[in-house]
C-alpha cells in the first residue's frame, strides 16, 4: 500500500527500493533471496516439514501471482509518472518509527499474512505462497529472464544427465515442488521457479547437479 500511496505523490518508498534491489540481485544470484534469506520462505519450510513435506501441484495456478503483480506494479508506475511536482526517493515514507512492523496498521498486515502463509502451507503444500501470491518473486523472475537472454554470468545450477541414476531424490526434496529429475534428464535445469536453495544438489548421490557461476 505504501508503494501505491508514495507513487501517487511522486515518491519512491522503501519497498520500491527493495524491489529494485531484488531485481538487480537476480542478475547475479537469480532467486537466491527466496532460497536463502526470505523470512516467509523460512516460515513455509518450517510448516511444510510439520505437514509431511506435502508437494504443491503447480499447473496453471503458478500464474496467479502474475495476475496480481502486473496490475499492481503497473499502477505504481502509472501513478508515479502522473504525479505532479518533484519526484524523489523517501525510504521511510509514512514510517514514523523507521521500522514498518512497529506501525499499528503493519501489525495487522503482518499477522494476517503470517496466518495466511501457515494455512496455505498446511493445506496445499511446500512454498505455495511463493507460487501463487508472492509479490516480490516476479521482480527476480523478470531479472532472470533478462540476464539469461543477455547471457550475463550468474550463479545457477548445472546438471549432467549421463550421471543421473533416476533415484528421484532431487524431485522429492525440491523446496518448490519442481520435477527436477525430468529437467536433469533433459539436460536443462533452468526454471523460473527455482530458488537456488541447493536441496537438489545436496540430495543427489551421484552429484549430477551442482552450483555453477557463469553464463547459461
Amino acid at each position: 500500500m505504501l508503494s501505491l500511496s508514495g507513487a501517487y505523490f511522486g515518491i519512491v518508498s522503501g519497498s520500491c527500493v527493495v524491489f529494485g534491489l531484488l531485481f538487480i540481485s537476480s542478475f547475479i544470484v537469480g532467486r537466491g533471496f527466496c532460497g536463502w534469506l526470505c523470512p516467509a520462505g523460512g516460515m513455509q519450510e518450517s510448516f511444510s516439514t510439520a505437514s509431511g513435506n506435502k508437494r504443491f501441484h503447480l499447473g496453471k495456478k503458478n500464474g496467479i501471482k502474475y495476475a496480481l503483480w502486473i496490475p499492481w506494479f503497473s499502477s505504481i508506475i502509472v501513478l508515479f509518472l502522473l504525479a505532479a511536482g518533484e519526484k524523489k526517493i523517501q525510504f521511510f515514507y509514512q514510517l514514523s518509527s523507521k521500522i514498518s512492523i512497529l506501525e499499528e496498521y503493519a501489525l495487522f498486515v503482518y499477522f494476517s499474512l503470517t496466518l495466511l502463509i501457515i494455512v496455505l502451507t498446511l493445506t496445499f503444500g511446500k512454498r505455495v505462497f511463493c507460487h501463487i501470491i508472492c509479490w516480490m518473486s516476479p521482480f527476480m523472475v523478470l531479472g532472470n529472464i533478462i540476464k539469461n537472454r543477455l547471457k550475463i554470468p550468474s550463479l545457477h545450477l548445472k546438471c549432467e544427465p549421463s550421471v543421473c541414476s533416476g533415484c528421484n531424490l532431487c524431485t522429492k526434496n525440491c523446496s518448490m515442488s519442481l520435477d527436477v529429475k525430468k529437467m536433469v534428464q533433459k539436460g536443462d535445469i533452468n526454471h523460473s521457479e527455482c530458488i537456488l536453495c541447493g536441496e537438489c544438489v545436496d540430495s543427489c548421490p551421484k552429484k549430477a547437479i551442482r552450483f555453477h557461476f557463469g553464463s547459461h
